[in-house]
């Protein structure tokens, strides 16, 4: 082990550094502004792919700023089209989970630790709920509780309108009755709800990138979406040789879930235009398999 020893460079230095590991610099003031907004650590996992030499950081011979920027643009129209994209099923989600719920059970069964499946997770997942309530500023949960002073929490109409993704995601899949939250899976065209809960976990930890402004593109992830062979609800897939710890697998649940709430929805066709405006996008990198467009879903 080390010590670390270096220092902070200012623009002008980045961008002779960049220079002499062989990136071609076609506007130097343009490059400085862009160096000046976008951090070089920021840009650095783009830079990645196009190097010659991991070690040295060396660049492939011809490659351009502009190129780099191509990738960067790429994964941020990504982004913001994967944020969007699970917002919507967020909230259909969250409308779907509270009617079977609620109704057949009480308003408060997020409260009920008979409800749960596990006692410990029941325990961590109300202190949760009661973090994210006590931080939200809605008018109908401060109106609630200048009327009420029981039950502790609003109902789950309201309450769970406080709480994020990744709380409603372990509330589902901590959730008892087997039934109701098969009946959730199945407004959604999936025929069981552990496919549900899978999906809701990757895309809560693909939703959290997404928020962060993290790299979504030819990441690595750790959660990954079981992937059932046959759908009769919607068009589905055929092909499954993709790797299913890239982001391939995950825009796959996150169209098809799209599809279900909303029919009308563009989210295919504009997966399919962003990577034709990049085309010199890696899509293998993403786990894209070859023949994908000819796949039932992204038709």
């Amino acid at each position: 082990m080390e010590q670390y020893n270096k220092l902070a460079l200012d623009t002008p230095d980045l961008l002779a550094m960049l220079k002499q590991r062989g990136l071609v610099i076609n506007n130097e003031q343009a490059a400085l502004k862009t160096l000046s907004v976008i951090s070089y650590f920021r840009l650095a996992c783009y830079f990645r792919p196009m190097e010659s030499d991991k070690q040295t950081h060396e660049f492939r011979q011809g490659i351009t700023l502009e190129q780099v920027l191509a990738l960067y643009d790429f994964d941020t129209a990504l982004r913001d089209m994967v944020f969007c994209a699970t917002r919507l099923i967020e909230i259909a989600l969250r409308t779907r989970i509270n009617h079977h719920f609620s109704r057949n059970h009480t308003p408060f069964w997020f409260t009920q630790v008979d409800k749960a499946s596990d006692g410990h997770l029941f325990v961590e997942n109300l202190s949760g709920v009661d973090r994210e309530l006590r931080r939200s500023k809605e008018d109908f949960i401060k109106e609630y509780f200048e009327r009420y002073n029981k039950p502790t929490f609003p109902p789950a109409w309201k309450t769970l309108e406080t709480v994020s993704f990744g709380t409603l995601s372990k509330l589902y899949g901590n959730f008892a009755e087997k039934a109701d939250k098969k009946a959730v899976a199945e407004d959604f065209g999936l025929p069981q709800h552990e496919f549900l809960i899978s999906w809701m976990e990757s895309l809560t930890s693909l939703r959290n990138f997404c928020a962060h402004h993290s790299r979504i593109w030819n990441r690595r992830y750790a959660l990954k979406p079981r992937m059932p062979r046959t759908l009769a609800g919607h068009n589905w897939l055929t092909d499954f040789s993709f790797p299913p710890d890239k982001i391939y697998p995950q825009l796959c649940c996150i169209a098809y879930l799209i599809n279900a709430i909303d029919p009308q929805s563009t989210f295919v066709a504009d997966i399919k235009a962003l990577l034709q405006k990049y085309s010199s996008v890696d899509a293998a990198a993403m786990g894209f398999p070859k023949g994908w467009r000819q796949e039932p879903l992204w038709q």
